[in-house]
């Protein structure tokens, strides 16, 4: 079983910084990672993959349209059981209390420390298993 780790980023190189920093585990299957662009087509995709072992949402705060604090209790309602870290470049005390309050597991400030997400990824998939 393939586990799932969703990414949603408006900036279109997020992707490629994601699958570099994690070209190993990806080339040896420890997870998947899934991309989108905005909230919207993020929300489309959880509901496409309601049965789908997705593991952790990793979410930017501040995209156009739908921002990531709009898009958290929407994704949480199609899919509960999946924890959400929102991940911003304004990491201030307001923004990480309405990411918590709003259903949060956590905020990662942007630059993203990717040995931080790598263990946060990592216990995931070990308390999936």
């Amino acid at each position: 079983m393939t586990f799932l780790v969703l990414v949603v980023d408006d900036e279109p190189d997020v992707e490629a910084l994601f699958r570099q920093q994690f070209r190993r585990e990806l080339r040896a299957g420890q997870f998947a990672m899934a991309f989108a662009l905005s909230a919207e087509a993020a929300l489309q995709r959880i509901d496409a993959a309601a049965e789908a072992p997705v593991i952790l949402i990793l979410s930017d705060i501040n995209m156009p349209g739908m921002s990531g604090l709009d898009f958290l209790p929407k994704a949480k309602a199609i899919r509960p059981d999946v924890p959400v870290i929102m991940i911003t470049a304004y990491g201030d005390a307001e923004t990480r209390r309405k990411a918590l309050e709003g259903g949060a597991e956590g905020l990662f400030p942007k630059p993203i420390d990717f040995a931080m997400l790598r263990a946060e990824i990592d216990m995931r998939v070990r308390n999936t298993l």
